[in-house]
């Protein structure tokens, strides 16, 4: 069975050749499929797999690149505003090829959330209903890697800085997303289901500054700010308007709950708890 994946020359995508790799499918089933050529020499020559030059949005590139392939690993674009199209393009490549089976990578409950990153994954997951692929959705939650900036941040300042207010956050490590990926690869028993992914603990901001302090061997206070505020920060720490408002709104949704949720979908796929928290920050910290 030759199992392809878009992105995998990213973060997650690597990760998960690592995965499929170590769970034991042969190296020579695997086409890793990206849009540069010299970071795709690279994983070959690491790992021995089949490499695929194709970006997202390039649909003659994107049929050659699928083709034998039964399932795909759609790793989501990361780039806001095109992917529905970008997502579009792999779709119909691999039902125009004969791709049988697509895993996608959506967001939390994306159908009916306010988060501002859903509306992109809401209209993948319309657009693979009416495929006549296969499908499973994994709705990945967070990265707790994805919060480095801010650790970071608190080694210089003694703050975290956040708008979330006593909003949670079910997290888990990109290694523990790869992994369920990965299992899903092979797995029939995920096929027509939407799997909610997430950390088994969901933490709030005070435990974020308290994980902070203890990697940091210091005391990091907890500094609530109100939206407007926060986009101020942001602007005077560097961020354009456009980005400052984005990030504000994530802070803002985590506060209404909108990544909270604990469902042991993740664990139970990769049949073992999740990266705790601490764990996962000390890890992408290095």
């Amino acid at each position: 069975m030759t199992i392809a994946l878009t992105g995998a020359t990213g973060q997650l995508g690597r990760l998960t050749v690592d995965a499929l790799l170590s769970r034991g499918t042969p190296a020579g089933e695997v086409v890793a499929v990206g849009r540069s050529p010299e970071k795709l020499a690279a994983l070959a020559g690491a790992t021995g797999v089949t490499t695929r030059t194709a970006a997202y949005g390039e649909a003659d590139a994107l049929r050659e690149a699928l083709a034998g392939v039964e399932t795909l690993l759609l790793i989501s674009s990361s780039e806001v505003g095109q992917r529905v199209e970008q997502h579009r393009s792999v779709i119909e490549a691999a039902e125009a090829v004969g791709v049988s089976r697509l895993v996608y990578t959506s967001a939390p409950r994306a159908t009916t959330t306010s988060l501002v990153l859903a509306p992109d994954h809401k209209a993948t997951e319309e657009l693979l209903a009416a495929s006549a692929l296969t499908t499973a959705v994994l709705r990945n939650n967070w990265y707790t890697e994805g919060y480095r900036p801010q650790l970071e941040q608190a080694a210089a300042t003694g703050e975290l800085v956040t708008g979330a207010g006593d909003g949670r956050v079910a997290s888990a490590s990109r290694r523990d997303f790869a992994e369920a990926l990965a299992v899903a690869a092979t797995d029939r028993g995920v096929d027509g289901r939407v799997l909610e992914l997430g950390g088994d603990h969901a933490w709030d901001p005070a435990e974020l500054a308290d994980v902070f302090g203890r990697l940091l061997g210091r005391e990091v206070r907890l500094r609530q700010v109100g939206r407007a505020e926060h986009e101020q920060l942001l602007q005077a720490a560097g961020l354009d308007a456009g980005t400052a408002w984005f990030v504000a709104q994530i802070d803002a949704d985590i506060a209404v709950g909108a990544l909270g949720e604990v469902t042991g979908d993740l664990s139970g796929l990769i049949g073992r708890p999740t990266t705790p928290l601490l764990e996962g920050l000390a890890a992408a910290r290095g």
